[in-house]
């Protein structure tokens, strides 16, 4: 196992679940943290259980950065309707998180490294910001030259996981369209994502 894929089976074993569900993760044979304290762990406060909320919903999306995390936590308060809801609803609008759920990369780590790296285009026109946030009715597609890549061939034939049904997937054109902001329950977690408490921990 690479270096790489070690640092980020370290957040699944950590927060003590397979994070992305996927099955070479660690935690499937060593369901405790890394360490050699992580065998002792103690029931969490009410704190705990809420950075840990906050710490499992971020990691699932690339362990995207404090700051960036905070602002779609305070674009979701400002936005009307149930804020744990419009939090999924960000997260879930990143690029990043559309080309991992339309099957084009194996992880969302991989898929924001095939973004920055230009292979994806957005209604036609290649973009390379992984958190740029798409709207409802935009296509997403492959760039064509990049279509053959082993990486995408390999993502698209994984059984680990089934395109959701807010996406519309067209696999022969390598290509979705994102056809509306989903809802918690839509969304394939593998495992139980608690946005309540996120609000929780950034109300306090």
């Amino acid at each position: 196992m690479t270096k790489r894929l070690e640092s980020k089976y370290k957040i699944n074993r950590r927060l003590g679940v397979n994070l992305w569900g996927r099955a070479k993760s660690p935690i499937n044979t060593k369901d405790y943290g890394p360490g050699e304290h992580g065998q002792k762990r103690k029931k969490p406060t009410d704190y705990g259980t809420q950075l840990m909320a906050k710490q499992k919903l971020k990691g699932y999306y690339g362990n995207i950065s404090e700051k960036q995390f905070q602002r779609y936590y305070e674009e979701a308060i400002r936005r009307r309707g149930d804020t744990s809801e419009n939090l999924i609803g960000l997260l879930e609008r990143r690029l990043d998180a559309v080309v991992y759920r339309l099957k084009f990369a194996i992880t969302p780590f991989a898929a924001r490294q095939f973004i920055n790296h230009g292979h994806v285009k957005v209604n036609g026109r290649r973009v390379t910001i992984a958190s740029y946030l798409v709207k409802e009715g935009d296509v997403i597609e492959v760039k064509e030259k990049s279509r053959e890549l082993v990486v995408v061939l390999e993502a698209l034939q994984s059984p680990e996981r089934d395109v959701p049904e807010y996406l519309q997937f067209e696999p022969g054109k390598m290509r979705g369209t994102f056809l509306r902001t989903p809802k918690l329950s839509d969304v394939p977690y593998p495992v139980q994502m608690e946005p309540n408490l996120v609000i929780e921990y950034y109300s306090r």
